[in-house]
């Protein structure tokens, strides 16, 4: 049996996994790379085996770096089967037709104003090649055995970081492999806990908040102090979110805060299209999230929904103090750009940074004290505050990822560390190896091991 690493590997984003066995093929994840530029420009590149020898995609969830690539993959011959849950193929579809809608208007808008360096910008890939993915999705049940070869079998269990979100234990060759995927939280506001693994052995641990503890600090009182703050200088306050469970999670913060009577009755907006799309799934899954149908029915009732933009340019000139809840989540692209174009160059606006940013994402520029952000082809001044709120990540973290391995009944041979930077790799080894006495294995990208 061969691991290859491809995607997810020395860095947090492009989440790809293969696994050969006997003639058999398997992928686990699919993602896009963000970030940094020499990470963006791996999107570009053909896959070290041909997509069309690949069997069977399994998805862990929905989130862009990790099914973002699938359109290319299909587009290049993969006919094989994508198995995932009910709500991920739900949130996928939206994404990948998100992220190919974003991509051709930045095309367009890079040809019609010369500033891409290519003569032609070109799209990654356009909304039909993302269309083409959805035929192959096979929605799988969690904690059911799902047969994929005579000998090959997978189960997914519930990872916790978003609606839909699983890790998967893969037995083959009298050996089980367990993918975490993206751990989710212990205590969510939305989420149930991550299902916790009781053998394996080889695991594949997700390490993005790896050298990371989340603050004790409570997520929902800086929320209502950093608003009432920005309205008191007459300012708007402008939140990038990912569209998936962290919008749905700050909009629930913000309802209990409203009816709580601790933040002022203004405009609350939730300017994704996506975001309010994946209203409609928390609806459609009530036994994945905690959330009770008559507060999620008060919650949908306070907030301003923005599908066209038309209503987006509309908000952006309305002098008036407001909290904006806008995708995406790291400022790679999407509506936030259009707020932070008019908003980020005032001083009374705040712009809190929820969750994850990946090294050279806008999003980690500002929290690193960016002066000027550049998108459009401009760069724009950075005169708004700038804050974050770390305890609102959908992201276990160190502390959460060596707990999910607390109810393994036998030692694994190896835990490959996936999905993180080096700090967080380094730091989180040498706890596991102290906690556990597990041997823990660093991956770099296109490395391959025989188990």
């Amino acid at each position: 049996m061969k691991i290859k690493f491809i995607g997810g590997a020395g860095t947090v984003t492009g989440s790809k996994t293969l696994i050969e066995s006997k003639g058999v093929r398997i992928l686990v994840d699919c993602g896009l790379f963000q970030g940094l530029k020499p990470l963006r420009e791996l999107n570009w590149e053909p896959l070290p085996v041909l997509p069309s020898t690949i069997d069977f995609v399994l998805l862990t969830h929905g989130h862009l770096d990790h099914c973002g690539w699938l359109p290319r993959l299909v587009d290049q011959g993969f006919k094989g089967k994508i198995y995932c849950t009910s709500p991920t193929k739900d949130i996928a579809k939206l994404i990948l037709l998100d992220s190919a809608k974003i991509q051709e208007e930045e095309a367009f808008k890079a040809n019609k104003e010369h500033y891409s360096k290519h003569e032609i910008a070109k799209p990654l890939y356009d909304v039909r090649q993302a269309e083409a993915v959805f035929p192959l999705f096979r929605v799988v049940k969690t904690n059911e055995e799902i047969p994929l070869d005579a000998e090959i079998s997978a189960v997914f269990t519930n990872a916790g970081h978003i609606i839909g979100a699983c890790s998967i234990e893969l037995k083959l060759e009298n050996k089980t492999l367990f993918f975490s995927g993206d751990i989710g939280r212990d205590d969510d506001v939305l989420m149930f806990p991550p299902t916790k693994p009781k053998k394996a052995d080889y695991i594949f641990l997700e390490s993005t908040y790896g050298n990371r503890l989340h603050p004790e600090t409570d997520a929902k009182a800086e929320l209502e102090m950093y608003i009432n703050n920005t309205v008191q200088k007459g300012g708007t306050v402008i939140i990038p979110s990912f569209a998936v469970e962290r919008a749905q999670s700050i909009m629930y913060l913000l309802w209990q805060l409203k009816n709580e009577g601790k933040i002022p009755n203004i405009p609350y907006v939730i300017d994704t299209p996506m975001g309010i799309r994946v209203l409609d799934i928390f609806e459609n899954n009530r036994k994945w999230h905690k959330l009770p149908e008559e507060e999620y029915v008060a919650m949908c009732k306070m907030f301003t929904m923005n599908s066209d933009y038309e209503e987006t340019i509309e908000t952006i000139y309305n002098k008036q103090p407001k909290v904006v809840i806008a995708a995406s989540g790291m400022i790679t692209g999407g509506r936030v750009l259009s707020y932070l174009e008019r908003y980020i160059g005032l001083p009374e606006t705040t712009v809190i940074i929820i969750g994850y940013q990946a090294e050279g994402t806008r999003g980690r520029k500002l929290l690193e004290g960016a002066k000027e952000i550049k998108f459009y082809g401009k760069f724009y001044q950075v005169k708004a505050t700038i804050l974050e709120i770390e305890g609102l990540s959908a992201h276990g973290d160190q502390e959460d990822l060596l707990n999910w391995l607390s109810e393994l009944e036998n030692s694994p041979k190896k835990v490959f560390l996936v999905h993180g930077e080096s700090e967080a790799f380094e730091e989180l080894s040498f706890k596991i190896k102290e906690k556990y006495g597990f041997e823990c294995e660093i991956p770099q990208m296109d490395q391959e091991f025989d188990l």
